[in-house]
């Protein structure tokens, strides 16, 4: 951030009024140990990390659904006739509310498949590749939509668990404009990788070279 963008007098804006909108409670993180110039520089970084984590996690979310929802397909068709999965997978009660959830989003009943997994929230996804669904699902298919990851399914189902647990953790706390400037941001941005590449090496690639987190956490304010 330029120095111009956090000065108050430049920009039409006074830092007192600005502060007092955004609540001390709230600026409390950005201010420790910084001039109220560096607690708005490192506010407004946040800001901006926060989008690039957006986007970042955004693509991992749509390559993680897509990779299991092949495999789900793969799943019905052998074992359940070529029923949509949607109409036979062994949810728990979570799992069977966030799907009803998801089909009353997309319209219905009637909805398409591609609507329907289009409103499936990431925590669905997440949950999928719990312990809870080892033996129904993981071992039987899902496990597959990671070719790349570890050869044992168990290491390889908690290797997948974790580093989405920590993508939509972190996805969480950027969507609700919580501070995430203390946070590992590099960690994020190479579990992200590292997730899709267990899918595929091109998807990797792609959110490597896509992905604006790396230069946005080298740009982070200093004291």
């Amino acid at each position: 951030m330029s120095s111009a963008s956090t000065t108050g007098g430049d920009q039409g804006w006074d830092h007192a009024v600005i502060l007092h909108l955004l609540t001390d409670e709230r600026f409390a993180s950005y201010r420790a140990g910084r001039t109220l110039d560096g607690a708005f520089a490192l506010y407004e970084w946040n800001m901006v990390a926060s989008a690039a984590v957006m986007t970042t996690t955004g693509m991992v979310e749509v390559i993680v659904r897509n990779a299991l929802d092949r495999q789900l397909a793969e799943w019905a068709a052998t074992r359940h006739s070529g029923a949509s999965w949607l109409d036979v997978i062994p949810l728990d009660p979570r799992g069977q509310d966030d799907l009803r959830k998801a089909r009353r989003r997309a319209g219905g009943l009637g909805a398409s498949h591609g609507k329907v997994i289009a409103e499936l929230t990431f925590g669905f996804w997440r949950y999928l590749v719990a312990s809870r669904y080892f033996t129904a699902l993981w071992v039987p298919q899902l496990h597959e939509a990671f070719p790349a990851g570890a050869s044992d399914l168990r290491r390889r189902r908690k290797d997948v668990e974790h580093l989405l647990q920590e993508q939509q953790f972190v996805r969480n706390r950027a969507a609700h404009h919580e501070p995430i400037h203390r946070r590992n941001l590099q960690a994020d941005f190479d579990g992200a990788v590292r997730l899709c590449d267990w899918i595929h090496p091109q998807a990797a690639a792609w959110v490597a070279s896509k992905s604006s987190l790396p230069a946005v956490i080298a740009a982070r304010p200093t004291l």
